[in-house]
């Protein structure tokens, strides 16, 4: 008996790879570039980075040590000059979170679990386009129209509440004042904090909440046990990222209301808090070669200091996710 196949039998085998197809090859090759140009942009963002805190260091570094007329009346070293516009910077961005969070996670609730789509929709535009409109604008605004309108209000605080530090007084005459800046940048960062934030409500699976609700929970619970502990890293990133806003922002403040370099509490006076960026702003046109030093210098700390926030925020952030998914 023979064994030899006939000739109809043919060999079965895996079926022929279409890996060098012409579809094949495109798809490979989009990949390619796409992760060429991924990781390009990162690198870019990288050097750049690297080269403004080169720029800082190498300028700000003679401003450390220069003659101590040049810091201005009442400081003798360059410590003492950067503590109190730190302390403004940080004093006037807090204010402005305080001002901005609960409205901004207000709004994004609001958008993403109780308002219908033909309200929501349009809301949520309305609320993006306020991170369209330039700084000088929000400042023009603050320093004019909020300005006059807060006038009976600090007339008020000034009189009924000077027993808080904050309200201590004496009113200034014109409105502007810290308080009137932080509620500047607080409405310049709600836009930022509000879109962030309504889109990690939004991403909350939804088994979990119709699990809430199956358990017979009403709407506020199925937020606060489900929504929230959801997006809590979401949201922290969105004030993080309001807060640098809040700290580097330099037109605003600096056309809203006048301040000096000093630590105070007072946020209704004519003398409040000065931050850096403002400080920079004011004085770099007309300052000494030294001047300018020290000015560099002192946006190297507010570099380093927005640095180590974003960090810190990121190693919180980490730390929130592994706790959620443990």
């Amino acid at each position: 008996m023979s064994l030899t196949a006939s000739p109809e039998q043919t060999p079965t085998g895996p079926p022929e790879s279409d890996s060098g197809s012409p579809a094949r090859r495109s798809a490979r090759l989009g990949d390619r570039i796409f992760a060429g140009a991924a990781l390009g942009a990162g690198l870019l963002i990288m050097v750049v980075l690297a080269g403004v805190f080169i720029f800082l260091l190498i300028q700000g570094v003679p401003g450390l040590s220069v003659d101590p007329s040049t810091y201005g009346q009442g400081f003798d070293n360059f410590w003492s000059y950067v503590a109190p516009l730190l302390f403004g910077t940080i004093f006037i961005s807090i204010l402005a979170l305080i001002v901005a969070v609960p409205f901004a996670l207000a709004v994004a609730l609001f958008i993403s679990h109780y308002a219908p789509r033909r309200l929501a929709t349009p809301v949520a535009y309305v609320i993006d386009l306020l991170a369209a409109v330039p700084s000088v604008v929000y400042g023009l605004w603050g320093g004019r129209a909020l300005a006059q309108a807060l006038k009976p209000v600090i007339n008020w605080l000034g009189d009924y509440l000077n027993w808080i530090p904050l309200f201590k007084g004496p009113a200034s005459p014109n409105g502007q004042t810290a308080l009137t800046a932080a509620l500047v940048l607080g409405v310049m960062i709600l836009p930022i904090i509000t879109a962030i934030s309504r889109e990690v409500f939004a991403q909350t699976p939804r088994l979990n909440e119709e699990a809430a609700i199956g358990l017979g929970a009403t709407r506020w619970e199925v937020i606060r046990l489900a929504v929230l502990p959801y997006a809590k890293s979401g949201v922290i990133a969105g004030i993080m990222l309001g807060l640098g806003r809040a700290l580097g922002e330099t037109m605003a403040v600096t056309m809203v209301y006048s301040s000096s370099p000093k630590f105070t509490l007072n946020i209704i006076g004519d003398t409040s808090p000065q931050t850096i960026a403002a400080n920079i702003a004011n004085n770099y046109s007309e300052a000494t070669p030294d001047k300018q030093h020290v000015l560099i210098a002192a946006g190297l700390v507010l570099f380093a200091f927005t640095f180590a926030v974003n960090f810190i925020a990121r190693w919180a952030i980490g730390r929130g996710e592994r706790n959620l998914a443990r």
